[in-house]
């Protein structure tokens, strides 16, 4: 996507570019100002105009985005030192930029703000409905440009989001970014040997790089359900509590020192936001101010001894006015060379050799090549003025004027001067034009290089893909088709066995969805796939719960140790059946093109499962024993054998317990003890006319558990080693 920044260099806005440049898209910079020429991370193009510039649609129209980030309350071009006028200039220049960008009509607009639109003292979290209490000049234009967003939003239909950011903070890397209460804290440390901090002041803490990943899920999800979200996360500390972790963090002496002030409790909620999109902040405030404090002691310098270096009068006056001697320099060199060619003149006029000679010529000529037009003209001025001077030494003022001669000079003199000054502009206006268009081809090369680079390693992958035919789809068909061979009884468990071989993982497991809320595993292929139990209410994994409910594969990005790293549902009617588990994936494994890959896996895989699903059901009635859940010998027998194969493939875990009882009382067990069993466990007969008990997913030391209940209730049972031992019996 193209994606457009708009605002001043900071550490925000840098972090916005890594982010969006890793994600594979094309960022555009929009500086806001023509002057400071402020540096930025590498952008695709950086354009350095003012908010108000006329040409502010054609840039628009030129960078075509896709999404347009405007940063706001954090864009570092307004100082606020003078807050009626920043006042006009913010609200002017938002208001220009909607314009242009609601005539491009195509693209969404993302608005960073602020916390500071809240003040006060409110018990509970601030949610996206509650009214804006800003005080202050610059609170109060924030909260104004949130209107401005929205009325754009409802009248001229520009589909714009406002991102409220709690309290924004960040490790500053010079002594400009220190725009934050912990930064300041830090510095207080360092500097004044003490930290101010209100006991009565709470709010909660928001890391940039938290608050980069907020934005970069609205600006990759097309679709948004509200125009006003808050960015905020679960850490709230009081001003006391923050200064006594910058102080353990500095491994300082200094003192906390409390001041009087009002109670006030700010925290967003960003319930709304996490709700929708699913992600919440991972950074710690500990850990981070740690990390700060350990950068700004190693660079004290920056941060501290630049304030206590003080300017003499003279470095002030000359930074103050350095500018004007760098104009005032071209006409000083005038004046002092049209010292030497007057000099020079007079020694020429009358001279037998050197009468021809015109010393002011060649004056105005030099200043022309080396300057250009301006100072052409005023050296030609000078010229006038040393031959008038030079020809009353003779004549009079009045004869001078009247002589024709002295115009053809002087308009040679001048034509001669402003054509070669001319000129020189021109060519050297052409050699900037042609410096900037090499410039731009040289980064446009850059760009191709790396764009062929991307293009040559996918390339690469698509030849090693062919060579190898891992991940082709005939690959992957005459894998899964072999799941067709097996009895119905046998399809899972040989399922999980083609997940390892497509996948390339040792760890995959396939959950059977009971009761809509557990899910019990009925094959895994390692212990590390089992790590969950075997039985798990996977609605209480919501990240997992919510991608597999929207038909989504879950991708461990955050590497949640409780978390599988890739997961798939399998889905009959709009209902997930099944649920595949995959661990063990290397890094490079868990993309977006290794999802596709699974959701193209696990649907040959669901054709075969719903197929011998459907199977057994149809000859459900034909399975079990007349009026009971007592499988027949027939449908027994097969599913046992099953379980045994699979147990010594490391694929299940199975017991199977021999019922001792006559004949008989058989129904009897039926009706005593099947409530005592697990939906995953099995009753049956065999060939030898005994009772068994297949208990699924069971280890032998979990199997007394089961054991004790048939004891209890009058049954005796044994454990059955190997099902050729009921064939002899």
């Amino acid at each position: 996507m193209n994606i457009l920044l708009a605002g001043g260099s900071c550490s925000l806005v840098d972090s916005l570019i890594l982010k969006l440049r890793k994600e594979g898209h094309r960022v555009y910079i929009l500086t806001g100002d023509q002057y400071r020429h402020n540096k930025y991370k590498k952008v695709f193009e950086k354009y350095e105009f003012p908010y108000d510039s006329e040409n502010l649609g054609e840039i628009v129209q030129s960078v075509n985005p896709d999404v347009t980030i405007l940063m706001g309350a954090f864009d570092t071009n307004y100082s606020w030192n003078e807050a009626e006028q920043e006042t006009v200039r913010f609200t002017s220049h938002l208001m220009n930029i909607l314009v242009a960008l609601s005539a491009a009509k195509k693209g969404k607009v993302i608005f960073l703000s602020s916390d500071e639109v809240y003040s006060g003292d409110y018990r509970d979290e601030i949610i996206e409905e509650t009214p804006t209490s800003s005080a202050g000049l610059r609170a109060d234009t924030i909260a104004q440009a949130e209107e401005i967003c929205d009325n754009f939003r409802r009248k001229r239909n520009l589909d714009i989001v406002v991102l409220r950011l709690d309290h924004l903070y960040s490790i500053p890397r010079d002594k400009k970014d220190i725009n934050n209460i912990c930064a300041r804290m830090c510095l207080d440390c360092m500097r004044n040997g003490y930290i101010e901090a209100n006991e009565k002041h709470t709010f909660s803490l928001l890391y940039e790089d938290d608050a980069v990943e907020f934005i970069y899920q609205v600006v990759k999800n097309k679709l948004h359900e509200k125009f006003l979200y808050q960015l905020s996360s679960d850490h709230v500390v009081s001003e006391l509590e923050l200064a006594s972790m910058v102080q353990k963090a500095m491994n300082s002496t200094a003192n906390v020192i409390t001041i009087s002030g009002d109670i006030s409790r700010c925290v967003l909620s960003g319930k709304c936001f996490e709700k929708e999109y699913g992600v919440h902040a991972f950074a710690k405030p500990d850990e981070i101010i740690e990390k700060m404090a350990a950068y700004m002691l190693k660079h004290k310098g920056v941060f501290v001894e630049e304030d206590q270096l003080q300017l003499s009068w003279w470095q002030k006056l000359w930074n103050k006015w350095k500018w004007l001697l760098s104009v005032l320099v071209p006409f000083a060199e005038n004046l002092i060379c049209f010292i030497p060619f007057f000099m020079l003149n007079n020694r020429t006029v009358g001279s037998r050799y050197f009468a021809n000679l015109d010393p002011f010529l060649l004056y105005v000529l030099l200043f022309a090549i080396i300057y250009g037009q301006q100072q052409a003209t005023f050296s030609a001025i000078l010229a006038v003025a040393g031959y008038m001077f030079r020809q009353m030494y003779t004549r009079s003022g009045l004869e001078i004027l009247l002589d024709y001669n002295t115009y053809v000079w002087v308009a040679q003199l001048f034509i001669l001067g402003l054509v070669v000054g001319y000129m020189r502009d021109q060519i050297r206006t052409m050699r900037m034009e042609s410096q900037e268009l090499e410039e731009h081809l040289s980064r446009q090369i850059a760009d191709i290089k790396d764009i062929n680079e991307s293009n040559v390693r996918v390339k690469g992958v698509m030849e090693q893909q062919l060579i190898d035919h891992k991940d082709s789809i005939g690959k992957i068909y005459s894998i899964t088709s072999k799941l067709d061979q097996y009895m119905p009884d046998e399809v899972i468990f040989y399922a999980v066995e083609m997940l390892t071989k497509l996948m390339q993982t040792k760890d995959a497991a396939i959950y059977n969805v009971v009761n809509k809320d557990y899910a019990r595993v009925f094959s895994a292929s390692s212990k590390k796939a089992r790590s969950l139990g075997n039985s798990i209410r996977y609605k209480d994994m919501m990240e997992v719960y919510e991608a597999l409910s929207e038909k989504r594969v879950y991708i461990n990005k955050r590497m949640n140790d409780q978390y599988p790293q890739m997961a798939c549902a399998i889905f009959e009617d709009d209902e997930i059946q099944m649920i595949i588990m995959l661990w063990g994936l290397s890094w490079e494994k868990m993309t977006l093109g290794q999802a596709n890959f699974l959701t193209v896996v696990s649907y040959m895989i669901q054709n075969a499962v719903l197929r011998a699903q459907r199977y057994i059901q149809a000859l459900e009635a034909q399975r079990y024993k007349e009026g009971s859940r007592i499988l027949s010998p027939e449908a027994f027998e097969p599913l046992v054998q099953a379980y045994m194969n699979a147990e010594t493939r490391n694929l299940a875990e199975c017991v199977l317990l021999k019922i001792c009882i006559s004949p008989d009382r058989q129904m009897e067990i039926d009706e005593i003890m099947t409530s005592h069993l697990r939906d995953s466990d099995y009753l049956g007969m065999m060939t030898d006319g005994n009772l068994y008990v297949l208990l699924a997913n069971t280890t032998r030391a979990n199997a007394v558990f089961v054991q004790e209940r048939f004891d209890r209730n009058g049954y005796n049972t044994e454990v059955v080693e190997n099902i050729a031992v009921c064939h002899k019996e």
